[in-house]
């Protein structure tokens, strides 16, 4: 009888470590960003025009959850070598199927940027002449909005999205163009963003508001950081500038932001 009583208690102590392990394994998992996947990515800089060639490309292990769409797998490298690129892409960068060449003179469609379930929208974004000459399609951002009250001049800055991807740039889809366009131009404002539906409608409101800016992130930020909105009137006290989460100190004199005041 003790026997097996204690044979028993050796099964159920057993079947314990192996969940406690496949606990602590899935923990892990879930704290790194989930299961690897291998994407492929650029051991050397490509050149717009060039096809992608097998000494160029080596393979990358990503979290699942740091996994773009338009990534690259290892499992289609047999469909991309010998393809021409649309856009440079450069040392130690993933490979994207939108860095793909889509025609015979590399000029991508906007439609074909567009990734299932989203939509290219475009916004007159609220920048400087420095500032939108060095915004380029690839890139993400994040999108603010200087929102006005229904009966009155009170305004806020709200956060609305968080790394959202720029699909062109004016009628520009390629990087590579807005490099080699005339500087001498004036920057156009216009700013195509791949957004889903629902994030479309909210662009959509915040611009009969009032005006909309955009943030540059870092390519590999993946972060979304929780941010309250910040209305005007917190930037004219000194204390409430100084409780607003996330900016740095500043001049501890109150900033004069009234109208026809420096800046």
């Amino acid at each position: 009888m003790n026997r097996r009583a204690l044979l028993i208690s050796f099964v159920f102590g057993a079947l314990g470590v192996l969940l406690l392990v496949l606990y602590q394994r899935r923990f892990e998992l879930e704290a790194s960003g989930g299961e690897k996947v291998k994407l492929l990515v650029a051991v050397k800089r490509i050149e717009r025009g060039k096809p992608i060639v097998e000494e160029a490309v080596a393979v990358r292990e990503v979290p699942l959850a740091y996994v773009d769409d338009r990534s690259i797998r290892e499992v289609d490298k047999n469909k991309v070598l010998g393809l021409r690129l649309g856009t440079t892409v450069k040392e130690q960068q993933l490979l994207l199927w939108t860095d793909l060449a889509t025609g015979a003179d590399d000029r991508k469609d906007l439609s074909s940027l567009v990734l299932p379930g989203y939509r290219a929208v475009s916004i007159r974004a609220s920048r400087d002449e420095s500032s939108a000459s060095l915004l380029r399609p690839g890139d993400y951002v994040d999108v603010i909005g200087v929102l006005g009250a229904a009966g009155g001049e009170a305004k806020s800055a709200v956060v609305l999205l968080q790394r959202v991807l720029v699909l062109a740039i004016g009628g520009e889809t390629s990087p590579d163009a807005i490099e080699q366009r005339d500087k001498s131009v004036q920057t156009d404002n216009l700013v195509t963003l791949s957004l889903t539906l629902s994030e479309a409608q909210v662009i959509s409101l915040a611009a009969e508001r009032g005006k909309l800016a955009v943030a540059v992130r870092h390519p590999d930020d993946q972060q979304k950081a929780g941010v309250t909105d910040i209305h005007f009137d917190s930037l004219l006290d000194a204390k409430k500038r100084g409780e607003i989460r996330g900016v740095r100190a500043g001049a501890s004199a109150p900033v004069n932001l009234t109208a026809g005041g420096n800046q």
